[in-house]
């Protein structure tokens, strides 16, 4: 992951059901749930980039 210089701040909307249940994941997982959000896009990414080559060939 990029380092904190690397990061930029922004402002997310989220419904307060979904944020109580992903403070609870991170909580499992021993993350901040600013972690648990960026662990969960980067498999998201990840997945996704990994989906594109096998579609390519």
């Amino acid at each position: 992951m990029a380092d904190k210089a690397d990061k930029k701040a922004f402002a997310l909307r989220i419904n307060a059901d979904m944020l109580k249940a992903l403070e609870e994941w991170a909580a499992e997982d021993f993350r901040s749930t600013n972690g648990q959000i960026e662990f969960l896009l980067a498999q998201a990414l990840a997945k996704r980039k990994r989906g594109k080559s096998r579609d390519a060939g």
